[in-house]
């Protein structure tokens, strides 16, 4: 254990020396919830009616040597830090790979189970039943897609590429005429004056085949929110019309995992236009989009070279705000009319719940994981957990040694959004709902580049 700046940190390292050949092996094991589950993503109670598309875990694991790490994406809002350690911990006594190791993200699907927070207190009934068998369930089927992934290694090779798409995101942050800022603000609102950011283009590729060419994985990451289809059937979202047309493409064999990048204040909404943008067949668009764009980038891929396989994980402590009595005594009157003909409202919601929620935790900060995978000197993974803002993303992405970084949002636990300091000046929908005091955000990002700059330095022995 290492302690610096008056917070603990757990500074946990794998490696194996270059020249080792690398190994991978992917799954995908089924998580779609049974119709009358809760559904996620929104401030009030949705009860699922059916499915228009499974819901998957997909791991790939890489091995070098005596060193495994899995890479996994379930189509899930998010997965909850009880969730999420217990996967981690059922795949490592299964598989023998390190919980540290193993980074375990959530595509931000908000048309899948409602998983945590809050809003699970105010589910009762048959409903109530589901959805805490389902979770029960949840972490076994994590680690059995682990468990299978890691049983099947072979001989592989990893190229690299990134491409470029702009026109499906958004940034969803705005400043309005009266001086407030705001997310969301409604299609062509005379109001808005301009967005106050902008996106991260980035389409990243990781194509994994065997040793014979074969294509065995497209491990993808985009930064944008998975809130485009809506209603009440359980869907992936986009991620499942990008797999369905690379798969038509590559063969069935082929598994399309997809990641979700910095995108707590990116979103899908072009508020310039007064089309609508909600549903399926938004959803398919924006799919067959970044299908394209992969397809495009494959063209251009780069093989990653022989290096190292490291990993690392430091846990750091984030600061949260306090609150006084009046405002405790305000926030639980405002959670009392959660799904009620009354309801406040989402912002009014979302800043109850979290006064409520810091104010329990008597002033113990956050603990937040920041997990690094690094395969040579040229491409490395960020999980960070949370749904982090882009500002911060560009900034790892720009600082790290390593020429592909690839930022997975929702990763090891969630601990809601992670605005950076200039949004918390800011104010808006992401801040009222923040969990962490102002600085947070930077902490994290400035723990992750180190990790990279020492991963990088350890490929150089």
């Amino acid at each position: 254990m290492r302690i610096a700046a008056g917070f603990a940190l757990v500074l946990l390292f794998s490696s194996q020396g270059a020249g080792e050949e690398v190994k991978a092996g992917r799954a995908a094991v089924k998580i779609t919830p049974p119709a009358g589950i809760p559904m996620a993503g929104y401030y009030s109670t949705r009860l699922a009616e059916g499915v228009h598309d499974d819901l998957w875990a997909k791991a790939l694991v890489l091995e070098s040597g005596t060193v495994r790490v899995a890479l996994v994406a379930c189509d899930l809002v998010n997965i909850p830090s009880g969730i999420s350690a217990a996967a981690r911990k059922q795949a490592e006594a299964a598989t023998g790979i390190p919980a540290a190791n193993i980074i375990l993200s959530a595509t931000h699907s908000h048309t899948g189970p409602l998983l945590g927070g809050r809003a699970v207190d105010y589910i009762k009934g048959p409903a109530r039943k589901t959805l805490d068998a389902y979770r029960l369930a949840l972490p076994g089927k994590i680690a059995e897609a682990i468990h299978t992934a890691a049983a099947g290694t072979v001989p592989a090779r990893l190229s690299v590429g990134t491409g470029h798409e702009e026109s499906v995101s958004f940034y969803r942050r705005f400043l309005m005429k009266d001086g407030t800022v705001r997310t969301n603000p409604g299609k062509r609102n005379p109001q808005v004056v301009q967005p106050m950011g902008q996106i991260d283009p980035d389409v990243q590729v990781v194509w994994v085949e065997s040793a014979s060419g074969k294509p065995m994985l497209a491990y993808l990451n985009h930064a944008l929110h998975l809130d485009t289809v809506g209603g009440l059937r359980i869907s992936a979202d986009f991620p499942y019309t990008i797999a369905k047309l690379l798969g038509k493409i590559h063969g069935q064999e082929l598994l399309t995992l997809f990641t979700n990048g910095a995108a707590g204040n990116i979103n899908h909404i072009d508020v310039t236009s007064a089309e609508p943008q909600k549903g399926l067949g938004e959803a398919k668009k924006i799919g067959t989009v970044l299908a394209g764009e992969v397809l495009k980038t494959l063209a251009r891929m780069k093989p990653v070279p022989d290096g190292a396989l490291l990993a690392t994980s430091e846990t750091v402590e984030l600061a949260i705000p306090a609150y006084k009595a009046g405002e405790v005594d305000k926030a639980r009157l405002v959670a009392s009319r959660f799904d009620r003909p009354d309801s406040p409202g989402t912002v009014a919601l979302a800043e109850a719940f979290r006064i409520l929620d810091t104010t329990e935790r008597k002033e113990k900060p956050l603990e937040a994981e920041v997990q690094v995978v690094a395969l040579g000197k040229t491409l490395a993974w960020v999980g960070l957990p949370g749904e982090i803002f882009v500002e911060l993303g560009q900034a790892v992405k720009k600082a790290s040694p390593f020429a592909t970084t690839v930022i997975v949002e929702l990763s090891a636990g969630h601990i809601g959004y992670v605005p950076s300091k200039k949004a918390f000046e800011e104010g808006g929908y992401e801040v009222v709902s923040a969990r962490m005091s102002p600085g947070g955000g930077e902490r994290l990002a400035e723990t992750a580049i180190r990790l990279l700059n020492e991963l990088h330095q350890l490929q150089n022995k």
